[in-house]
Parts: C-alpha cells; structure tokens; sequence
C-alpha cells in the first residue's frame, strides 16, 4: 500500500481527505454523499486512511481568546549541548506543559527549537517563562515574539493530486 513512506492513493481517497479537513464532524452519511460513495465503502476508505497513519488525529479546533487565552508568543529556544539525551529531556519536559501547543527542531537559525506557546496575557506569559521554561535543563537561550494579529490559520495540509 505504501512506496516510500507514501500510501498510493486514488482519487476518491484524495476527496475524502479534503473534506475531512473542512470538517471532520460529518457522519459517514454525510461524508459518503459528499465524495460520491455509499457509505460502507466510505467507512472503509477512512478506516484505511486511519490504519495506514495518512489521517493521525480528528479533533475539535478551539478559539483561544473563547478561553480567555489573549496572547500567543513565538519563542526561539537555544539549549546548551547537542545530544540525544538533552534534546529527549528537553521534549519530555515541553510535552508537559499546557502552554505549548507547537515545537520544532529546526536549523538555520541560532535557535535550537521553535515553539508557539497560547497563554492568558503577558503576566501568565512571564510565569510560564520564568517558572517553567527557563527552568527546563539545558536551556540557555529565550527570544520571544508575540502575535499582534493572526492572518492566518490553517490546520489543512494541501493534498496532492495524482
């Protein structure tokens, strides 16, 4: 089913991936009538989809500022040495913290990793800060920028065609 990492996929496949990305809360019904199937082959197609790790997650996308969650900082982190061990200590520990909702390792940069954290306002932000992630081991270098306005949210990826 798989060729380098990457499922082979129809047509039909590639539909039903992008209307789940508009929204994943359709029924199988629903779905079904919207990619042109019946709906025991669509069930089937998305259980597929799921078994072979293309759809990872279906999950309900929330508004921060809903939550009282007003301010969204971009924070370039520098940690001290390279190694597995400080950089699998450095993930547990940002795993467990509600703030972070993205982290990556990146390169081209003097940062190490770049994380999106969604907090309450700058005095929550500076807790999260001071509290947490400069306490983390291994960190050595913070910069922070800060969300004046979204342009942009997406959570669809582009599925490509055949």
């Amino acid at each position: 089913m798989t060729t380098n990492n990457i499922m082979q996929m129809d047509r039909l496949d590639r539909r039903i991936l992008r209307v789940m990305q508009e929204d994943a809360s359709l029924s199988n019904l629903e779905l079904a009538e919207r990619v042109g199937l019946s709906p025991t082959p669509c069930a089937r197609r998305v259980r597929r989809l799921v078994t072979e790790g293309v759809i990872t997650h279906q999950v309900a996308v929330l508004d921060p500022k809903k939550l009282g969650l007003n301010l969204t900082a971009h924070i370039s982190v520098t940690m001290d040495r390279h190694t597995p061990e400080r950089f699998e200590a450095f993930e547990s520990a940002i795993a467990n913290l509600p703030e972070v909702v993205d982290c990556c390792v990146v390169t081209g940069q003097s940062a190490d990793y770049l994380l999106k954290a969604v907090v309450r306002d700058m005095t929550h932000y500076e807790q999260f800060l001071l509290g947490q992630l400069t306490r983390i081991p291994g960190v050595t270098g913070v910069h922070s920028s800060f969300e004046l306005r979204r342009v942009i949210t997406k959570t669809a990826v582009s599925v490509p065609e055949e």
